[in-house]
This record gives structure tokens, sequence and C-alpha cells, in this order.
């Protein structure tokens, strides 16, 4: 018979945990100099929370969380969520989560299935106290969800990328409580979409492509927060992002993509290799590109473009294989690995990276869906210890202090 999951409290042997030289540095020395000085760090501002963030050795679920911090599983791909009939979906992917208005919250996660049609996005709804009340789908026979943006409306925007088979990758605007029907958004293009984060200040969208050659897009709606039409437009870097460079926008003559992909629309166009998660706070835009392990930082306001984080600037760095973003309560990135360590990884506004959360023995999957409620955080496991299809994602909330 198997276990719950949300109560599985597996029996891990601690006492064949070893660990190479790379993964003792993400445990110790690289989190001991961002002792002092940072939010993450030094906890709350009246020094109710003074507890260390290294990371401890892994617990009963095979996660290695900061001193003090608790992980639960809160649902497995291929398997009922706990309390409910609902078949959580394979290969998890980006995620977020909403204030359900009755003191509890949802948490939204994408299913990245490249099989025609088999992706889609499912809800989890927690109560008061976080027990699971409820599970559901939000949106169905779309292809390839991988990560998207939660809009201050609240809905979420789930992006396919998709760029084979039947058309490419569209933007799916979603409502967690699973009561009104998705509904495409063309306007935003057809290309292989990978995140969105809405501008709230400018009321612009910034969109990026997972491709080698992909681009940085801005979509100003016609009517915000309607995204029926609008205008497309993409990204050109004028001068070098390294010491702080500004971006031309070029109109997309053609955002369907039938005359030809987005990207080669403009000329002028610049290329972000590999462009995933994206996020925005306090008028910066902040995006990853995994081709070269950069997160980006684009000063919406200011018109200044630069890099906030660059693996190449470490001899062994910390972060790798950057991923989905999200913007956490204390002010840091947080950044999921797609590989490196499969760590959840916190960048200062400084661009020093330290640990906050590692999956181990799952090291062919990667961590995706990172998202804070309160006290609560929530991420994925893609694959868990399974095939690329992801029959054995796992899905986590971990409990501890945020900022």
């Amino acid at each position: 018979m198997k276990k719950n999951p949300v109560e599985q409290r597996s029996t891990l042997d601690l006492s064949s945990f070893s660990l190479n030289r790379r993964q003792t540095l993400r445990y110790g020395i690289a989190t001991l100099g961002l002792a002092v000085g940072s939010p993450l760090l030094s906890g709350c501002s009246d020094g109710s929370d003074t507890r260390s963030r290294i990371l401890q050795a892994p617990d009963e679920n095979g996660v290695a969380l900061p001193m003090g911090y608790t992980s639960r599983i809160v649902a497995r791909s291929s398997q009922p969520v706990a309390g409910t009939s609902f078949v959580w979906h394979n290969a998890p992917d980006g995620g977020a989560c909403f204030d359900a208005g009755d003191g509890g919250w949802i948490y939204v996660s994408n299913s990245e299935q490249f099989i025609e049609g088999g992706g889609g996005v499912s809800a989890i709804r927690f109560d008061a106290n976080g027990t699971i009340v409820n599970a559901y789908n939000i949106l169905s026979d779309t292809t390839a969800n991988c990560a998207g943006g939660k809009t201050p409306w609240n809905t979420w925007l789930s992006c396919e990328e998709k760029f084979i088979g039947d058309g490419l990758g569209l933007v799916y605007e979603c409502d967690p409580f699973g009561v009104n029907p998705a509904v495409a958004r063309p306007a935003m293009g057809a290309f292989a979409h990978e995140a969105v984060a809405v501008d709230d200040v400018m009321q612009t969208l910034y969109l990026t492509e997972d491709r080698p050659d992909g681009k940085l897009y801005r979509f100003t709606p016609t009517n915000y927060p309607d995204l029926s039409s609008g205008l497309l437009e993409v990204a050109q870097v004028i001068g070098d992002p390294t010491t702080g460079a500004s971006l031309t926008w070029h109109t997309v003559p053609d955002p369907s993509g039938l005359s030809g992909d987005t990207r080669y629309q403009v000329p002028e166009s610049s290329d972000f290799n590999g462009g995933e998660g994206i996020a925005f706070g306090d008028g910066i835009i902040y995006f990853a590109t995994k081709g070269d392990n950069r997160i980006w930082r684009f000063d919406t306001i200011g018109n200044v473009l630069d890099i906030l984080y660059d693996d190449d600037g470490f001899t062994d760095p910390v972060l790798t294989g950057v991923d989905n973003i999200t913007i956490a309560p204390s002010g840091e990135i947080y950044v999921a690995e797609d590989g490196g360590n499969m760590q959840l990884v916190a960048l200062t506004q400084s661009g020093e990276p330290f640990p906050i959360a590692q999956v181990v023995g799952q090291e062919d999957s990667e961590i995706t869906g990172p998202a804070v409620y309160g006290n609560r955080l929530y991420f994925s496991s893609q694959r868990g210890t399974g095939p690329f299809s992801g029959e054995d994602g796992i899905t986590y909330e971990i409990t501890g202090f945020f900022g």
C-alpha cells in the first residue's frame, strides 16, 4: 500500500550520505561568507529568526534545508493528490501562489509534457492550516507548458514552450480558482514561450524565448490589463551590458509567426541564449538565460540593462543551470537549477549566490516552479528519479522563513 504523499516520511540512511568537494562548498563554505548582511541569512528585522541558513544533511524526503526548516511532499506525478481523487500531472514546471481569500491559498503548476496536447496546468488548494482541501485542472489540451507568470489581477499566464508540430507556442491566461475557462492570448506572440512577467508600473509585460537565439519581448496591452490585443516588440541591446546597456524596442511585424519566426522578423534584435524564468519587482525585470548561466537585470524606468550574476565570474560557481526564478519577500532572487546540484539558489541584490534548498539523489531531474506564500515555499523536482517524460515528478512544500 502506497503512503499518502503529504504524510510521507521515508527513512533515509544519512550515514551513507557523502559530499563531493563542490557539494561541500554548497552546504557550508559558500554560505558562511554571506552570514552577515543578507536579509535571508540574518532573519527577521526584529531578530526573531537568527537561525543559520547553511544547508543541513538531507531530511527524510531527501531535501537538504537550513536548520529548523521542514519539508513535506504535497503531490507526486501520476498519483492522486492527498485527500482528493485528482491525479497530479507529469513533469511539473513553472508555478505560483495565490491568496484564496479565506485564509487559505492556491499553488498552480504547469505540466511540461511535450506530447501534443499533453500539457496544461493543475492547482492545489490549501486551507488556512495548510491542509489540502482540493486539487483540479485549470488548463488542458496544450503542449509543453513550461514556465509563466502571475498577474497583479490574480490570473496565471501559462507559456507553451512549443516550436515544432501543430503551430507554435502561445500564452494562456488561466483562473487559479478553476471557475473561468482559460483563454489563449495570441496577441502576445506565437513562439517557444518560456516565461512572462508583468510590470504593473509601466503596464507592460516582458516575455522570454527558450531558444539559443531567443529574444526578449515586450507586450503593451491596448487596454491594460486586457491582454486580448496590444503591441508586441522585441529588444535590441545598445552598449555593453557588463557595464550598463540600454534597450531599443522594435515592433514585431507578425506576432502570429505565420510569415516567419518572430525572432527573425527584426534583424536588429539581440539574441539572449536560452531565455528562462523572468520576474518583476521594484521597477526591475530579472530574467535568466541558461546558455550562458546569467541572471539579467533591466531597470524598466531608467532603461538600463546589466548582469546581476554570471557563473563565469566564479572559479567554482554555486549556481549553474539557471532556470525558473521568483522574487522572495526578502528581496532575494530565487533561482531554480536545471541540473547543476539540484538546488534552489538565492541571489542577493549584489549578485552573491547561496543555496537555500537541495534535492539529493535526483541528479537527472531539475528544480522547477519556485513560489513563496508567507512562510511556505513550493517547488518541484520535475522528473524525480524517473524518465524525461516526468511520471515521477515530485512537488514539495518547505516551511521556514523567507523574509
